[in-house]
């Protein structure tokens, strides 16, 4: 599976880390933790859109794009990487959000990744929650080209079959860290919303004849509609990297039973969890995507879903940023 031969500029700091989590795995009682650290993929303070942009990016590139325009959240993790890449690469950002969260406090309409979106000077709009955001990227598109602009869409998450070959790369970065160090990957655990990430690792994974498992930890959709979006685009990507067929419905697993109340609205689970992380090992989780993913891998290791002796590796999204915005919604106590 050669990914050589696509477009692709350098943006992250790769290879990311892939660490133990001693303390951690001792409090569970098992199995061993261990995380990738994709939060430490350098652009905008990183995160796991970066590997992907490095794919996009490239190829707005090869197109002359001017500016790049792509959706999200208010709060976007995408959004901020995107906006982060435009500067490195010299072109302009069009974001448009869509206000999912009802109510939204101050800190999450102005601070975390909406102030470094400002800070980079993208240009935000903002869009009625429950918008046809393809439709409305669409349009943003049309109005630049009006205005003389060759715009380069990018869809939420930066999810499509070229956003994808970043975790596709990722797959393959981590198995070969741990052939060289021994470790034994029992299972792989993650955040799953657009689906890029899910799609890029499970390609990576069959296509190299890993047979290790994958898990994706929903944090905006039901399970049957999650998993079937992660199908749609692993298929897509599978064949886009010339390895048609190595994908099979049964591959896409879904975890959807720890988003709570809806997407990017914090549950007490997903609390728990980032103090417990961040107390015993020192790292920052966020509240939207790898919090509630961390929250969810901790309740399936208390119900035994795992065995004691086996190895589950973490991979870590990134998002920290987006705790700033949740200050006024999370205990610290």
């Amino acid at each position: 599976m050669l990914l050589s031969r696509f477009p692709r500029v350098s943006l992250a700091h790769l290879p990311t880390p892939l660490e133990p989590l001693p303390r951690l795995s001792k409090h569970l009682g098992g199995p061993n933790i261990f995380v990738k650290r994709d939060d430490c993929t350098g652009l905008g303070t990183g995160g796991n859109k970066t590997r992907k942009l490095e794919f996009l990016m490239a190829e707005a590139l090869q197109k002359k794009a001017t500016v790049v325009v792509t959706q999200g959240a208010v709060q976007s993790n995408h959004a901020r990487q995107t906006a982060a890449a435009a500067c490195k690469l010299g072109m302009k950002c069009e974001l448009v959000f869509e206000k999912r969260v009802d109510r939204p406090s101050e800190p999450y309409v102005k601070s975390g990744n909406v102030f470094l979106d400002r800070i980079y000077g993208a240009r935000i709009r903002e869009v009625e929650k429950g918008s046809d955001m393809n439709a409305a990227l669409e349009a943003v598109a049309v109005e630049l080209a009006k205005k003389g602009e060759l715009p380069y869409v990018i869809p939420g998450g930066g999810s499509n079959k070229v956003g994808a070959l970043g975790y596709v790369d990722c797959a393959h970065e981590f198995m070969t860290q741990a052939n060289r160090t021994g470790l034994r990957i029992d299972h792989v655990i993650h955040a799953t919303g657009s689906a890029g990430t899910q799609a890029g690792l499970i390609v990576g994974l069959k296509g190299t004849n890993s047979g290790i498992p994958l898990l994706g930890i929903g944090v905006n959709a039901p399970k049957d509609i999650q998993e079937e979006r992660v199908f749609k685009l692993a298929v897509e990507t599978a064949a886009y990297v010339g390895a048609a067929g190595t994908v099979e419905r049964r591959d896409i697993v879904a975890d959807c039973n720890y988003i709570g109340d809806g997407y990017g609205i914090p549950t007490e689970g997903m609390n728990e969890a980032l103090l417990l992380l961040a107390r015993l090992e020192g790292l920052l989780f966020d509240p939207v995507y790898s919090g509630k993913a961390l929250a969810g891998m901790i309740d399936l290791v208390a119900k035994r879903q795992f065995n004691k002796k086996d190895n589950l590796l973490f991979i870590h999204t990134g998002g920290s940023a987006g705790l700033f915005g949740y200050s006024d919604r999370l205990k610290t106590g």
